[in-house]
């Protein structure tokens, strides 16, 4: 499982994020770049402030059982959902086809990450939930993929850059719990 799961560790995530923008653009679909980093980085965004928030004040509503939402779920989510869209694949129903694809990722990777006890049903859920939107969101920003772009050379830089990157890790949580361990001190304390 943590080999499965480690496809969607930040090492990889935040690599192939500005490799798939850069080669967008290059493929001279700049529309469908910038949507991806909106997209990508509101999704990554709202994950960060929410699990800021949960362990800076979790503990004000226990019976929900979160305590970090599951970045690695909402990063499946997206990354798939968002590439199924960008391809074009099912381009009669784009957003369908991003959807499901968000939510067979966000099932996929949210049961890695409970079967190695990383997170609970409600944190996978939120990453869930939170990426699929996101793959939502992409789909709206980035409109319909040109007929010229070529899939084949985004697939390759997906691909080079998993291989490269998979298996390392960044220390991101770590510095996520710091930073929430600063919000719970007065007068910072959003946790009133």
């Amino acid at each position: 499982m943590e080999f499965f799961t480690d496809f969607a560790d930040q090492a990889v995530v935040l690599p192939l994020t500005a490799a798939i923008a850069a080669t967008l653009a290059l493929l001279g679909w700049r529309r469908g770049a910038l949507a991806w980093l909106v997209a990508i980085g509101g999704t990554f965004g709202l994950m960060l402030l929410l699990k800021l928030l949960f362990l800076a004040c979790g503990q004000l509503v226990p019976e929900v059982h979160v305590r970090t939402p599951s970045g690695h779920t909402a990063s499946a989510a997206i990354i798939v959902g968002g590439l199924i869209a960008l391809s074009g694949l099912g381009s009669e129903k784009r957003v369908a086809v991003a959807i499901a694809s968000a939510v067979l990722a966000a099932i996929l990777f949210g049961f890695s990450r409970l079967s190695l006890g990383k997170h609970t049903l409600s944190e996978v859920v939120i990453g869930g939930l939170v990426g699929s939107a996101g793959a939502v969101l992409l789909v709206w920003l980035a409109g319909r993929p040109p007929d010229r772009l070529r899939t084949d050379r985004l697939a390759a830089v997906v691909l080079a850059v998993v291989i490269l990157f998979h298996g390392f890790h960044l220390p991101a949580e770590a510095q996520i719990y710091r930073t929430a361990s600063l919000l719970r001190v007065w007068p910072l304390s959003v946790c009133r």
